[in-house]
This record gives C-alpha cells, sequence and structure tokens, in this order.
C-alpha cells in the first residue's frame, strides 16, 4: 500500500522530478563550461633481474625471492614518486614549482605484475606528457645507482592526451541527470507528505463535523464559482428541513445526534447521484445540488427522498424510532442570477411548504 502511495507522489510529482533533472544538467553543463581541462599523463615502467646476475646461481634465487616479496617494486614506486626527483627534474626542465601548482603525480604497481605506472595530471597535456617521461628517466638514473639487481626500464612511454580527464561534459551531464533523478524523486515525495496533510485539512476544513457532508461555507463556495463562470449549465438547489430536530439538538447526547444525522446523509447519498454534493444549510436543514437538472427532475427527486424521511428513523444502537418530520424547498438557476437568488428561494419554498403542511394539521 505505502508503495502505491509512493508512486502516486512520484507521478503527481512527475514536473518535479523533470524541473530537477533540467537544473542538474544544466548546472554540470555551466560548471564544466567554466571548469578548466585537466589531462592525465601515464608512463609504464617494467622490472625485471639485472642481465648481469650470470655469476651467481644463490644471488639470482635470493633476488627472486625479494621479487616475489615486492618490495624491491614499492622501493622503485617510492623513487618515482620522490619529491625530490620531481624538483630535480622542474628544475632540469627550467620550470618552477609555482608553475605547477596545478599538477599532481602518483605512481602505482599493477597487482599480480612487475609493471610500475607513474601517472601527471595537470591543465597542459604537452608539458605534464614530457613531464612524465623526464620525470621517470630521472627515477631510473638514481635507482640503477644504487641497486644492480634489478633492472627498471621504460615500458611505454607518455603520449599527449587529447580529451581532458575532466571536465567530460557528456559524462557530468549523464550523472547530473541521475542524481537530478534521486533529489527530484525525493522532493516529490517530500511535497507529496507535506500536500497530504494540507489536502486532508483543507477537506476537513469543508465538512460539518456532526454530519460528516460539507458544511455551508463550502456549498456556497461552489455555487459562487458556477455563477461567476457564466456556467451555461442549470443547476438546481434542493433544501429538505427535518423540523424535529429543533428540539432533538437541545435534549439528545451529542453522539446521538450525530448518529442521527449520518443516518440522514446515508440517506440522501443512497439516493442521489456520485456528482451531486450534499451539505448541512444550518442545525436542522440539509441542501442538495443537482448540476445539470432541471427544476422538475429535481423536485422529483426530491421529493423521493422526503418520502424515505418520512418513515421514523431507527437509531439501531439505541433501539429508538425517531420521526424526522421533512419539509422541502427545490430552486433551479437562471442566467443572470447569483447563488443566493437561488437558494433565497428554496427556502422561500421551504417556509411555504412548512406553511402548508402547519395548515393541513390544524
Amino acid at each position: 500500500m505505502e508503495i502505491k502511495l509512493y508512486l502516486r507522489m512520484l507521478q503527481k510529482g512527475w514536473w518535479i522530478i523533470a524541473l530537477t533533472i533540467l537544473v542538474a544538467i544544466n548546472v554540470a553543463l555551466i560548471t564544466s563550461y567554466f571548469t578548466k581541462p585537466i589531462y592525465q599523463a601515464s608512463a609504464s615502467y617494467s622490472v625485471s633481474p639485472s642481465a648481469s646476475l650470470a655469476g651467481s646461481d644463490q644471488d639470482v634465487l635470493n633476488s627472486l625471492e625479494a621479487l616475489d616479496k615486492r618490495s624491491i617494486i614499492q622501493t622503485y614506486a617510492e623513487f618515482l614518486n620522490s619529491q625530490r626527483i620531481y624538483e630535480e627534474t622542474v628544475q632540469a626542465m627550467g620550470l618552477s614549482m609555482e608553475e605547477l601548482a596545478e599538477t599532481s603525480k602518483s605512481t602505482v604497481v599493477l597487482p599480480d605484475a612487475n609493471i610500475l605506472v607513474l601517472t601527471i595530471q595537470g591543465p597542459d597535456a604537452v608539458l605534464i606528457a614530457d613531464l612524465a617521461n623526464k620525470v621517470g628517466k630521472n627515477a631510473i638514473d638514481n635507482i640503477k645507482q644504487l641497486y644492480k639487481v634489478y633492472d627498471i626500464n621504460p615500458l611505454d612511454p607518455a603520449s599527449v592526451p587529447s580529451i581532458p580527464i575532466r571536465p567530460q561534459p557528456v559524462r557530468d551531464a549523464g550523472v547530473a541527470a541521475l542524481l537530478g533523478i534521486v533529489i527530484g524523486a525525493a522532493l516529490a515525495i517530500v511535497s507529496g507528505q507535506v500536500r497530504v496533510p494540507l489536502e486532508a485539512y483543507k477537506q476537513r476544513a469543508s465538512l460539518d463535523a456532526v454530519s460528516n457532508v460539507y458544511n455551508r461555507r463550502y456549498i456556497q463556495n461552489r455555487l459562487d464559482e458556477w455563477t461567476l463562470k457564466g456556467n451555461p449549465e442549470t443547476y438546481s438547489l434542493g433544501m429538505i428541513r427535518l423540523n424535529s430536530l429543533r428540539d432533538m439538538i437541545d435534549t439528545l447526547p451529542a453522539n446521538v445526534v450525530q448518529q442521527l444525522l449520518r443516518e440522514v446523509t446515508a440517506t440522501f447519498k443512497k439516493e442521489l447521484r456520485g456528482n451531486d454534493l450534499i451539505g448541512r444549510w444550518n442545525d436542522t436543514t440539509f441542501v442538495l445540488v443537482l448540476p445539470s437538472t432541471p427544476e422538475i427532475a429535481a423536485t422529483r427527486t426530491v421529493e423521493r427522498i422526503r418520502a424515505k424521511l418520512l418513515k421514523p428513523l431507527l437509531l439501531s444502537d439505541y433501539g429508538e424510532n425517531i420521526q424526522l418530520d421533512p419539509v422541502i424547498g427545490v430552486s433551479s438557476f437562471k442566467m443572470g442570477e447569483t447563488a443566493n437568488d437561488v437558494s433565497g428561494r428554496a427556502e422561500d419554498q421551504l417556509d411555504r411548504f412548512n406553511q402548508k403542511e402547519s395548515s393541513a394539521q390544524a
């Protein structure tokens, strides 16, 4: 059930997700446009036993054991990554460290291989390729002065890169789009969770707390909206006053009155269509709004409901029969009228009907 609720939230908040994706992609593209390109150049080196080891088999065995432990390779990696060797190479190229402030270096040992990879990143593609090769050469010269057992030799020299590693607008836009989907979905869900209580509050504010149908303010607002929009379709207004409620509301317990009114509204709902509106006009009167219904048809409907309400209403929880004594009034909307005109005529009819009933009983 919760999954369906979240899916509905995402469906309603699709525009939030779309907007978030669009913003994320635009931010990524703008950032890529103003970001200085950074290139990467890598040079690889192989480590192997020296060709001058023909004299001593024991030395070869010992050195192979040391190579298996990879201590020599890690040592050579430290040479390639040495800050001293790096600074010496920079000075030999006639550069300063300040000029290479945006340049970085790193050395890794490939797993399960006697291969070292020196990587240099920076904004100048030609310079970093030249720097990677010269740092590697300088490191090899220093290594050969100290270690004779193993040779380190260039495997693949660094070449001038043509494509920066960052920014990459297409890749960055794709990542931004995925991030936008995640953030947008989260915002849509949060928005939905906020909107649901607000909608529930609005709905409660439009309902009569006792009878659980629309209150008078809501009905009047709906009628005013139809009138202001110049609704070309007619609607009819039926009012049903339950005369016996005048005394019951003041004497019966509140929970009994609530059950009574909800039994009455249940009768209304059984006799009306799905798009008809039911409201509580005042303490004893209900209003029925019947869209697209002429006055003659509306009168038949309201009279049918009155006939149902003339029968004593049984309150099952209390075992009591309640006589409601209903009277009715019906009017229909005519072009040029206001909502107050329509409701006023219906109330006048209620009064005339009530007087007629009183005269007949007398």
